[in-house]
């Protein structure tokens, strides 16, 4: 079997991160791949872990019947069995095949007009694929493909690698630096959290605001932005809790990467979260936009260890059961075929 991934994503974001990861996990289940992706830093080792069969394309709109026609060339070559599309650029980029079929991927609630030349579906939560199969456009071939939360160890870090006292708590942030993840709501919640630290790894179009918003509330000193960081095991790894205040999110990979690296995690009552976390049992919910809500529970879970351990062999359970890199890529393989 072989697989032609397509992927048109940013450069960085959690989607591209979660198509890293799968192909990597092919890979080592020994999958034959090929994949199309824009020249950005992350895909650069698939040139040689996929023995050459890595394929750059721009992916800009005004010149999208070009990318189709390179694409269609790319499939004659490399002949798949399947071409898989990440997401809607993609879709709509990669033209009907008349003799491969052609799976996309949603990572949230997209409009199926952007995969109308799509055999398959395959949403990464249950709710999203009950939101296909609903869609008129929807062709009954949808399938569930829950993101995997392992995590490859790259290095350590320790807290003082960002001036922060080896005795300090720290809460973690891992998400794009955009309204709809909360981040604002997360500065305004250090400012009443004043005896831990908050790291916030990511970037995004409102980094700037984040930053001045953080020196208007004078806690610069204790909220500290990472930018993009790769080694996202690494920084679990130093926190005390990972929080997920998103105001939108159709899954959150971050939640299932909290379980694996055993950190309690505190979310809003986004769709992901929502669908997967069990209130006490493997994580902490409050509701969106709720900041003395947030303030609470992280306060909570900051003073409360045995609550943080609860939390943990709650979230340990969950990801062995339903997250695993093992059971995620059986499962992914059994749906290809």
């Amino acid at each position: 079997m072989k697989i032609l991934h397509v992927i048109a994503g940013a450069q960085h974001g959690g989607a591209e991160s979660c198509a890293v990861d799968t192909i990597k996990a092919l890979e080592k289940n020994n999958i034959e791949q090929a994949l199309i992706c824009r020249p950005h830093r992350h895909f650069h080792p698939f040139k040689d872990l996929l023995k050459g069969h890595y394929y750059n394309v721009k992916f800009n709109k005004p010149f999208k019947w070009l990318d189709s026609r390179k694409i269609n060339r790319i499939i004659a070559i490399e002949r798949p069995d399947l071409v898989h599309c990440w997401m809607n650029r993609a879709a709509t980029v990669t033209a009907a095949q008349n003799n491969t079929p052609v799976l996309g991927w949603f990572g949230g609630y997209y409009d199926l007009k952007y995969y109308k030349n799509c055999n398959f579906y395959m949403g990464v939560t249950k709710d999203i694929v009950g939101y296909i199969e609903k869609h008129p456009m929807n062709n009954g071939h949808t399938y569930l493909g829950h993101p995997f939360g392992t995590l490859e160890k790259k290095k350590e870090f320790k807290k003082s690698d960002f001036g922060i006292p080896n005795d300090a708590k720290v809460v973690l942030l891992l998400s794009r630096m955009h309204k709809k993840k909360g981040v604002d709501l997360l500065i305004k919640a250090a400012k009443q959290i004043d005896n831990a630290y908050f790291l916030l790894a990511g970037d995004g179009p409102e980094l700037a605001s984040y930053k001045e918003l953080a020196e208007h509330l004078n806690i610069s000193n204790r909220v500290i932005f990472l930018g993009w960081c790769d080694d996202r095991l690494a920084l679990l790894k130093l926190a005390d809790i990972c929080t997920l205040p998103s105001r939108y999110e159709p899954f959150g990979i971050v939640m299932t990467e909290s379980w694996f690296a055993e950190v309690p995690l505190v979310a809003t009552k986004a769709a992901g979260a929502l669908g997967y976390v069990n209130h006490g049992a493997d994580g902490l919910l409050v509701e969106i936009d709720d900041l003395n809500g947030l303030v609470k529970a992280l306060k909570e879970c900051l003073a409360n260890e045995q609550l943080r351990n609860k939390l943990v062999s709650g979230g340990k359970l969950k990801y062995e059961k339903e997250f695993s890199q093992e059971v995620i890529v059986r499962k992914l393989i059994a749906s290809y075929k």
